[in-house]
């Protein structure tokens, strides 16, 4: 379907990914990996024919081709939502504007005119690839992909340019699905999709009859859709035919291994280098040293790439609260005659961890926003004994001072004691060096949001209120902002999207519907199964999806810690055998170096005395200093044999 050769793209001078060689079968869905400026963009867009390659070719199946969705920056207007959803199927809607003339020409025309048989026989043969291409269905779906993605029926007769960005990215993705590309380029699809539109979705792309490439941070959907991973990586494209999770422990696997190479590629060039110096000058030695000079030309040094920066920090430690930690009693919350929250009772408790579900539209930011303190038409708020609460809205990114540097944000509302830390803060976030000058208003989407949780560190609190935190961010920070709040011993009220992160953190999730809410105490597996009205517990995903340190409940987690006890006493075992074997070779390697040196000096000595004046007058002297004087090279040998053995 897809051939990708010696492809190399470099921005500035700089190699962004060099002679990559990789393909893609007819069906196949692949997730693209990688760190956050590694290319992953940059290579679909080569790939849809937006952007140059440096060097290097692309080839495609015959009569195939490829169609791009980017991350943003689609906004359309000027017609009706379904107009523009059918204006899609632009050959469909070719074929029936020529069916619809074919026919008006049979009704003009006798049945004995020449051209009616022939007219007629395009007809039909145009008829059969309007039916084939799904022309007779058409219509029905572009109503299944609206409805999937969360458009009501009622939104279809709106002018597009009505809705907000988010919702113009769903129309794009609607476009994009409905022209069915032979490969499909999806770059963060899920962004602005809720749980329900996300999940209808991975159903869609995994009977999709073409193939997929995507990019995307949320786990749950890469392990439901793809089953090959592309990881772009060290300026190349690395290949796992299995799903993330799996992905994970095969990638630590083998950059552990090219960390072990590197390290025994290194030792090995020390010696190889320390041997040219010590015989260099050595005219026994010359031929070796020379071979040794070729081959250490030769040698293809393994470059490994900068370790990957993480964020690592946590809360402050969470002032002492009541038990019960706020509470609603009848609260109702309105917009006009829309009433969103009708008279609902709700009590969050001291180290809750409470996650917020519902589709968009259903009201969780609205009641995000009552919990924070926000306006409400009746009912009773309730909050608890010494209950410091933060609150991250949904759009706190976007609250902050574009004229500001990120340093000047954060000392805008820092206590006193707080401000020597600041540049530890910031660091923690991966704002470091010139970084922190920046400002604002050039920041990345991902980086904004990672400024405004910074600022949550500035002052202690109990309960934390956040509206959608992993927005714009990348796997790594998602898993460190994960471990952070899962340590945080206050309360955290969160809505999020990103279902492995609800599954993962949440005690208890709240279902907003209808003006209502619904308890359900579990994680987001129970949830499910509550949903579904089974018995038991149903997996949200492939049991593939969690990794070890994550099981799912449900799951027979005893047997892991003994195992990976076991593991690591072996790999200790292990290392220390090591460690006795290199001090014992490197000790032994001292004194052969010593007794090296020894048989060298006596040599020399001996040559000297055999250069003196008169020596070989007395031929027994000669002869004994003779014999002397090859025992000592052939000792010398064995001495430089056991030498090199050593070194190996």
């Amino acid at each position: 379907m897809l051939q990708l050769i010696n492809l190399s793209k470099n921005f500035a001078g700089k190699p962004l990914f060099t002679n990559i060689s990789w393909h893609l079968k007819k069906g196949e869905r692949v997730a693209l990996v990688g760190e956050n400026g590694a290319g992953k963009s940059t290579l679909m867009k080569i790939i849809a024919g937006l952007t140059e390659p440096s060097s290097g070719e692309i080839q495609f199946a015959r009569g195939a081709k490829a169609s791009y969705l980017p991350q943003d920056g689609i906004v359309t207007a000027g017609q009706s939502l379904f107009h523009e959803a059918r204006a899609a199927l632009g050959e469909l809607l070719a074929m029936e504007e020529e069916l619809h003339r074919i026919g008006l020409d049979l009704e003009r025309l006798p049945h004995d005119s020449p051209e009616h048989d022939q007219i007629l026989t395009r007809y039909g043969e145009l008829q059969e690839q309007y039916r084939h291409g799904g022309g007779y269905t058409m219509e029905a779906e572009i109503g299944t992909v609206l409805k999937g993605l969360g458009f009501a029926q009622s939104d279809w007769h709106r002018d597009c340019g009505e809705f907000s960005g988010g919702w113009q990215m769903r129309i794009a993705l609607a476009r994009l699905l409905l022209q069915k590309p032979d490969v499909l380029l999806l770059d963060e699809p899920t962004n602005h999709l809720d749980i329900e539109a996300r999940n209808w979705l991975e159903e869609y792309l995994c009977a999709y009859p073409g193939s997929v490439i995507l990019v995307s941070h949320d786990r749950f959907f890469m392990d439901s859709v793809c089953s090959r991973i592309a990881e772009v990586w060290n300026h190349t494209l690395a290949d796992y035919h299995c799903r993330y999770s799996t992905y994970l422990n095969q990638r630590e696997e083998r950059v552990t291994a090219l960390r072990n190479a590197k390290r025994l590629q290194d030792e090995e060039i020390e010696k190889t280098e320390d041997f040219i110096r010590r015989f260099r000058y050595q005219a026994n030695k010359a031929s070796q040293v020379q071979s040794r000079v070729k081959q250490l030309e030769k040698v293809e040094r393994i470059v490994l790439p900068p370790e990957r920066k993480r964020i690592r920090f946590q809360f402050p430690d969470a002032p002492k609260s009541g038990k019960s930690v706020i509470e609603l009693k009848g609260l109702t919350r309105s917009f006009g005659d829309h009433i969103v929250l009708n008279r609902i009772d709700l009590n969050i408790e001291k180290g809750e961890r409470v996650a917020l579900v519902g589709h968009n539209g259903a009201g969780k930011s609205t009641l995000m926003a009552v919990l924070a303190g926000g306006e409400f038409q009746g009912g009773e708020r309730v909050v608890g004994h010494n209950v410091s609460m933060d609150y991250f809205a949904q759009d706190q990114a976007n609250a902050l001072d574009q004229s500001r540097s990120a340093y000047d944000e954060l000392y805008a509302e820092a206590p006193y004691d707080m401000v020597p830390k600041l540049r530890d803060i910031l660091g923690a976030f991966l704002f470091s060096g010139d970084d922190i000058h920046k400002q604002v208003s050039v920041l990345s989407g991902g980086e904004r949001n990672r400024l405004a949780l910074a600022k949550m560190l500035l002052r202690p609190s109990n309960l934390l209120l956040m509206d959608e935190p992993t927005n714009h961010l990348d796997l790594n920070s998602k898993e460190v902002l994960l471990d952070a709040l899962k340590g945080f011993d206050g309360t955290v009220v969160f809505v999020s999207h990103d279902r492995y992160f609800v599954n993962v953190l949440a005690t208890r999730v709240v279902e907003v519907d209808g003006g209502g809410v619904e308890n359900y105490f579990g994680d987001y597996e129970y949830y499910l199964g509550k949903k579904a009205g089974a018995s038991t517990p149903i997996v949200a995903t492939p049991a593939a999806s969690f990794t070890p340190s994550t099981a799912a409940v449900g799951a027979s987690p005893a047997p892991l810690p003994q195992l990976n006890k076991d593991v690591r006493l072996k790999d200790r075992e292990e290392e220390k055998r090591r460690k006795r074997d290199d001090q014992s070779r490197q000790k032994r390697m001292n004194e052969v170096e010593a007794q090296i040196a020894g048989v060298e000096k006596e040599l020399a000595g001996l040559e000297v005395e055999m250069n003196m004046p008169g020596f070989f007058d007395d031929p027994e002297r000669g002869l004994q200093g003779g014999e002397n004087h090859a025992a000592l090279n052939a000792r010398l040998e064995e001495l430089y044999e056991e030498w090199e053995s050593l070194s190996c």
